[in-house]
């Protein structure tokens, strides 16, 4: 898969990943990139700034209806799309204590968004034989996310809802890929380093990545066509480790997470 001609649809493209990944297609060559965010107004200065065509729409993406418009609007704008994104994500930086409307919130964005998008995309992808789709699911949903229950939850799910389309799709003509990167250097990060444990436990686990770092893993992995996308390369290794031997995994894990508290 290279994105070069491409149509593409990316939310939560108004910063972060998100407009890295806008920025790098267009400088590789994209025919056409809808950018769709609840910031309107930010996603609308990203794209002033890639030499491609482009849309630019607020979406909701827990909203079914909102990511079907959008779909509909840059597909009539843009032509067939070739990769959707799925990236728009949120934290709650809560544990136990999440309320119903945290859990909800992030069951929304980080779940259903891809089952929404997924919807609106696939019936066109499957008509034409081929098509991709791109999940931001974060090394939380293979690992997991210290001090924010409802993020490590929703991303496994993510995950799993990924490989439920790469194994029922796959054979049609339709790629997917999982990103899951560490710490990335976004506001979802940046803005929680003050006070929540989660976003310190992720500091703490290892390099914080550029945006433009996790879209270059993105460039070589559509490439290469690979379902786990990890521009964190050891997150394969930690994976390793809690698959031979679950008990020592949490245990480190624990320790880890120990530290960061005797810091504070």
């Amino acid at each position: 898969m290279r994105v070069t001609g491409k149509n593409i649809v990316i939310t939560g493209a108004a910063s972060g990943i998100g407009a890295a990944l806008a920025r790098r297609f267009a400088a590789e060559g994209a025919a056409g990139i809808c950018l769709a965010d609840l910031d309107e107004d930010a996603a609308g200065r990203v794209a002033s700034g890639l030499e491609c065509r482009t849309v630019v729409r607020r979406t909701d993406v827990g909203d079914e209806a909102q990511v079907r418009s959008m779909v509909e609007a840059a597909a009539g704008e843009l032509g067939p799309i070739d990769l959707l994104c799925s990236n728009a994500g949120i934290g709650t930086g809560a544990g136990l204590e999440a309320t119903a409307e945290q859990w909800a919130a992030a069951w929304a964005v980080n779940v259903q968004a891809h089952v929404y998008a997924a919807r609106a995309v696939l019936p066109a992808m499957l008509e034409r034989g081929e098509g991709y789709l791109l999940h931001t699911c974060s090394a939380a949903g293979l690992l997991s996310q210290p001090g924010d229950a409802p993020y490590a939850v929703t991303k496994h799910a993510a995950v799993a809802f990924a490989e439920w389309l790469a194994l029922t799709y796959g054979d049609q003509g339709v790629r997917v890929s999982a990103l899951c990167p560490q710490g990335v250097r976004t506001p979802l990060l940046t803005g929680g380093l003050d006070g929540h444990l989660a976003a310190k436990a992720v500091a703490a686990a290892g390099k914080v990545l550029e945006p433009e770092e996790v879209a270059d893993a993105v460039i070589a992995g559509l490439e290469e066509e690979r379902f786990l996308i990890l521009p964190h390369p050891e997150v394969a290794e930690y994976v390793r480790r809690k698959a031979s031997d679950h008990d020592r995994w949490l245990a480190g894990l624990r320790r880890m997470v120990a530290g960061v508290q005797n810091r504070e």
